[in-house]
């Protein structure tokens, strides 16, 4: 049970969790009451610990209700432009936290929970996540719909409900085993169904030529149910929308066809159409060109763009309705979150065309003027390359379409670029070597207006490598919008000691404006704060240490350095890399016991795609290692190696405010940015990393003598490909590298076993495409600066404020500002939606203050 706080504390603690008052504390323990009793049909007799969830959360949900309501008034009265983000993910993680937190109630629920004699951190650990992403794509979108409601923006979330989202990842016997997701099976008390906006999808059939123009005729026919889940801003009483789309099959599925005379059979293959939300493909940087999935593409970009659609011709009553299109680019911007919505484009498209009868070259100015698209990944295998017989079956009509875009696209090229046929080929959107394909990159380029990569570094490699072409002949449509994290999750949240150290010293306005952080400069030699950060992470380490006894049963040194690697499972993350460092740290001590050693817990955690078998030897590696380790008598707590298990949003609001040194070591150039190292950076874990993604953003940010840099950079990088990258050379000429493969080699750490890391080894000897070896000694010799500085804790905590100072330019609120003004053509506004408790009048007003400024 939490322990109150006394008065002092209460009186201490700053207002960003919100005020308690008597009546507020009161109102919320009659909502819990009325909802476990009318809402749950339960008494406290009978009551189970998740009784007491749905009651509280329910009772959270009401607040949210009226200021939904109040914000969907404000928009159809002020008719703003709006911003729709298109996303196949929408990685949320949990809600009720964040909700609380957004409404100002924290400090009231969890007195009013108290005084129930209930215990609002058990609760709170039994809201499933919603795990509707694989990783940082997923989970930007998630920070990015926060943001745009703080930043007071008409925007809305629009993807899929799948039923099963990424799988829970079980390790037995040291091997990743998957489980299905089953979130829902409780039910989910932040959705609302809608099912009176549920739209048809039509896929199959065929294109029929007609006097009118090209008809797509003979479809099947799918229908999209949407649920809506509200999106609080920060204290700004504005709640935006995120619509997932759910399949579901029509009534007269497979009895149409009169030759079916079996009713069972026919209402049981209902199931087929309604597999397309079933479940999310658990895939991360890897393109898997099954027809399920491109069938959930469309799905959800059909059934958008007829609701965007429906959006834009229902203005105001009074005002007649919108049957012309030339505005429709003032009024709606649509951003593709990677290609994986690309469909959008050609489908737009269909319905100018086809349905509105717009001219053609109308409708592609229009198109191209509203959409506009993020590259997140320049891994070639990444990249979404459709078949063009797979399109020709399920969506003929706009197979037709893009190959119209593509005519016109390559009639412009050759008219600049006479004879020049590589150039034509290099730039086509249909790929004609082997099986045809479409490049859906390309389409997206060719279909924007502004097209941008998440990090500097990775939208100067789009520019000048990957579609150099491309921006070539339109330089101005690229741009580079370097990623962000919301605050409000990434410290509020997960790390509330912080967040009330940072606001006493420099007050609470930098919740919604982090380039405030800068001010906690003045403070890095103030002996007071020194004390008070370190002891924040001194706390966290504890909590986090205590719970990984409870779930792992493994007893962990606390003072030891917690070094953490937490993403999904890639080669390119070079896992392998850290693995082989922790081997060569245990050959130390075994060598010297005796010799002074930094003790260690080193964390490795993320899932690896289920049919990615490199991925799944990478953990057995570590499992097995980690088990050699954490059973040395030698070794003792010197160092202890955890795999984490089901490594997910929640997990991660427990394991980043706990860490020392965030590993962020991918390959110079292979990640796009990265948004885990910008929120170890927030939560005052200090980096370990190569300049890749956004970590050289941090380290120019809070100067490079203040993150442990190492390794080669991009130049180094291509110079080694142009010349070849030999790593026997390295293994030859690096003693300790050497004795740590040739364990790995012979079965020290699989004795049952000895060729088990058989393709691991040779992979890293003959074809490592990320260069493992080349990094290891800087590596090395980095985490031996670490080691030395981490026994000097203040001059450590001097460095981890220095850091934490610097993080203002990771705010996803700086992020989305930039897509607002740069890309959509909106203004972010700090004006405040009138709560619910003041009359509808009140919104006119506010209306007429927007208009004004």
């Amino acid at each position: 049970m939490a322990t109150p706080l006394t008065d002092q504390e209460k009186r201490k603690q700053i207002s960003i969790r919100g005020i308690v008052g008597v009546e507020n504390v009161g109102e919320l323990k009659k909502g819990f009451n009325r909802h476990l009793h009318f809402t749950l049909v339960k008494d406290r007799n009978i009551a189970t610990p998740r009784d007491y969830y749905f009651a509280l959360a329910h009772t959270v949900r009401d607040h949210l209700v009226g200021r939904w309501i109040r914000t969907q008034q404000f928009y159809y009265e002020a008719d703003p432009k709006r911003v729709y983000y298109l996303s196949l993910e929408f990685y949320m993680g949990r809600t009720l936290q964040n909700t609380m937190i957004s409404l100002g109630l924290q400090n009231a629920c969890d007195e009013a929970i108290y005084q129930l004699g209930l215990d609002m951190e058990e609760l709170e650990e039994i809201e499933e996540d919603a795990g509707l992403g694989n990783g940082g794509l997923g989970r930007l979108a998630a920070c990015f719909l926060d943001s745009m409601a703080t930043l007071g923006l008409a925007a809305y979330g629009y993807g899929i409900r799948y039923e099963y989202g990424i799988f829970n990842q079980k390790i037995r016997d040291g091997w990743q085993v998957e489980e299905a997701d089953d979130w829902l099976r409780h039910g989910n008390p932040w959705e609302k169904a809608r099912p009176e906006y549920m739209l048809p999808v039509h896929f199959y059939g065929r294109v029929e030529e007609t006097r009118d123009g090209p008809k797509w005729v003979d479809t099947q026919v799918v229908l999209a149910m949407p649920y809506d889940t509200p999106i609080p801003g920060y204290m700004n009483n504005t709640v935006n929308t995120m619509r997932l789309w759910s399949a579901r099959a029509p009534n007269d599925f497979n009895l149409r066809d009169f030759n079916v005379g079996d009713y069972i059979e026919a209402v049981l293959d209902r199931n087929l159409a309604e597999n397309i939300s079933r479940v999310l493909y658990p895939n991360d940087n890897f393109f898997e060109g099954k027809e399920l999935r491109l069938k959930q593409e469309y799905f959800v970009v059909a059934a958008t763009l007829q609701d965007i659609i429906r959006r834009f011709k229902t203005t105001k009553k009074g005002s007649p309705s919108r049957t012309k299109f030339d505005a429709f680019p003032d009024k709606v911007a649509i951003q593709l979150n990677d290609t994986h919505p690309a469909m959008a484009i050609p489908e737009l498209m269909r319905i100018f065309v086809d349905i509105e009868k717009l001219d053609w070259e109308t409708a592609w100015d229009l198109t191209r003027r509203t959409f506009a698209y993020t590259n997140h990944t320049i891994l070639p295998e990444a990249l979404e390359r459709w078949p063009v017989e797979l399109l020709e079956k399920l969506l003929p009509r706009h197979l037709q379409i893009i190959y119209q875009i593509n005519q016109a696209h390559l009639d412009k090229i050759a008219a600049l670029f006479p004879n020049n046929i590589d150039k034509l080929r290099k730039m086509s959107l249909i790929e004609e070597d082997g099986c045809k394909r479409v490049n859906m990159a390309h389409l997206c380029i060719v279909g924007s207006h502004a097209v941008n990569g998440v990090a500097q570094i990775h939208s100067n490699i789009i520019k000048t490598e990957v579609f150099k072409d491309f921006s070539d002949l339109e330089p101005g449509k690229f741009q580079n919008k370097t990623n962000g994290i919301t605050p409000r999750r990434w410290l509020l949240l997960c790390n509330p000691g912080l967040a009330e150290l940072i606001a006493e010293v420099i007050g609470e306005d930098y919740v919604k404006d982090l380039s405030q952080l800068k001010k906690l400069n003045d403070f890095v030699d103030d002996v007071a704060f020194i004390r008070d950060v370190s002891k924040v992470k001194q706390d966290n380490k504890l909590k986090f240490a205590q719970y990984l006894e409870k779930e792992y049963r493994v007893k962990i040194n606390p003072s030891s350095m917690f070094d953490v690697h937490v993403k999904r499972i890639h080669e390119y993350k070079r896992q392998l890399l850290n693995c082989l460092h922790i081997i060569a740290l245990y050959n130390r001590i075994r060598k010297n016991p005796a010799a002074p050693f930094v003790p260690r817990t080193v964390i490795i955690g993320g899932k690896a795609a289920p049919g990615y078998h490199m991925a799944k030897m990478i953990i057995k590696l570590i499992t097995s290692v980690a088990d050699v380790v954490n059973n040395d008598p030698v070794v003792g707590s010197k160092l202890k190696v955890i795999f984490l298990e089901n490594y997910r949003v929640s997990l991660a609001e427990k394991v980043i405010p706990a860490t020392d040194l965030s590993e962020q070591i991918s390959t110079a150039g292979t990640e796009a940015s990265g948004t885990g190292n910008m929120k170890f950076m927030l939560n005052g874990a200090l980096t370990i990393g190569t300049m890749d993604g956004a970590n050289v953003e941090m380290a120019e940010e809070a100067g490079e003598e203040n993150l442990f840099i190492f390794g080669m950079r991009v130049e180094d990088v291509a110079e080694m490909d142009k010349k070849g990258y030999d790593a026997m050379s390295y293994y030859e000429k690096i003693p300790e590298l050497k004795q740590v493969m040739d364990q790995i080699a012979s079965g020290f750490f699989s004795p049952k076993n000895p060729e088990l890391f058989k393709d691991l080894t040779d992979m890293l000897f003959k074809h490592d495409r990320f260069k493992v070896f080349a990094d290891f000694e800087d590596y090395f010799k980095c985490q031996e600066k670490v080691s030395k500085l981490y026994q000097n804790p203040v001059e450590w905590t001097k460095m981890v404020i220095k850091n934490i100072a610097a993080t203002g330019k990771f705010s996803s609120d700086r992020t989305i500002t930039e897509y607002a003004t740069e890309v959509w053509g909106v203004e972010p506004t700090d004006l405040k939606i009138p709560p619910p408790s003041e009359p509808r009048e009140a919104i006119e007003e506010t209306v007429k203050a927007l208009k004004k400024m």
